[in-house]
């Protein structure tokens, strides 16, 4: 058996280190191998492997894909990310044509009278001269009629009929008398009540209500309002004046509807008709009968009037002379 000198015991150590060395180079060098085949680990979006031309089965190396085409997504809108819908801002809508002003309300009709006749409760005919109306109320009966119709015609001589709706209603064939003779007729309420105790809905009802019943006997009522017995004050004149009327009143009532019960008389009815006489004079009498002795006063006085007025120089007109007719 040799035996190992010092010299050789060295020998051996020297190569038993050399070949750790070596062994620990192999091992360094695997070790580096393996980590750069490892992809890292933050690899950029879009990045593919691909061999080196010059290691083709070593270390890969790293190309970007081209950078998508740039989105039509608009300005200000977020990128959605992958596989979600992209939230656009709302589509921008053509103007809508806003609709055309309204017309300006109407201005309401115009007053069918003189607005000077506006708010008053005529008693004269203004600035109609040597004149005089004659008027006639007709609510009760209609039994002085044909003495009236009579007289006027004997003398050419217009009148004015003031009829209430009732009055209309129950004697169709007098206001076709009254119209035929070419007289004016007018609107006396439709019930003749009292008005100022009326609110301002029953005035319509009543003169409203009148005019369609003296329509449907065939005539026009409008635009002259006579107030029964006479009421009214400032509201019920408005009211009227609103309703398309003026209202008239009287200068001289005869009193012949009080009959000759009460001490009246023809003569009475004519020297109360004279005594008011004066230019634009307006005249109340009544068609119907006295309800407890049935005198027709106003209706028998009417002649003798005609020619005591006549004589005096006046003529006779319709309201119409209010409104220029």
């Amino acid at each position: 058996m040799r035996t190992i000198t010092g010299n050789g015991r060295r020998r051996v150590v020297t190569l038993a280190a050399a070949l750790s060395l070596l062994l620990l180079a192999i091992a360094l060098a695997v070790l580096i191998s393996a980590r750069q085949g490892s992809p890292p680990t933050s690899w950029p979006p879009g990045a593919s492997m691909s061999p080196s031309a010059s290691s083709p089965a070593a270390t890969p190396s790293l190309s970007r894909s081209p950078s998508p085409a740039p989105s039509s997504i608009p300005m200000g809108t977020e990128t959605p990310e992958a596989g979600q819908t992209p939230v656009r801002p709302p589509a921008t809508l053509p103007p809508v044509p806003l609709p055309e002003p309204p017309e300006t309300t109407a201005p309401p009709p115009a007053d069918p009278f003189p607005s000077s006749l506006r708010g008053r409760d005529l008693t004269v005919l203004p600035g109609a001269g040597r004149v005089v109306a004659l008027t006639f109320d007709a609510g009760a009966n209609a039994a002085g009629l044909p003495k009236i119709l009579s007289a006027l015609a004997a003398n050419a001589v217009p009148g004015t009929f003031f009829l209430t709706g009732n009055w209309a209603e129950t004697n169709p064939g007098g206001v076709g008398q009254i119209v035929a003779a070419g007289h004016r007729v007018a609107n006396h309420s439709m019930t003749h009540p009292g008005f100022t105790g009326l609110p301002d809905e029953l005035i319509a009802q009543q003169v409203l209500g009148a005019e369609q019943a003296i329509l449907d006997a065939g005539a026009n009522p409008a635009p002259y309002f006579r107030f029964p017995y006479g009421e009214r004050d400032a509201r019920t004149i408005a009211a009227v004046n609103n309703l398309g009327y003026v209202a008239v009143r009287w200068t001289v009532d005869t009193l012949g509807w009080k009959g000759t019960s009460s001490g009246i008389s023809t003569q009475t009815v004519t020297e109360r008709v004279l005594a008011g006489l004066q230019t634009g004079e307006i005249v109340l009498m009544h068609i119907g009968s006295n309800p407890d002795d049935g005198s027709t006063l106003d209706a028998d006085a009417l002649p003798g009037i005609i020619e005591r007025i006549s004589a005096q120089g006046y003529g006779f007109v319709t309201l119409d002379a209010l409104l220029g007719g």
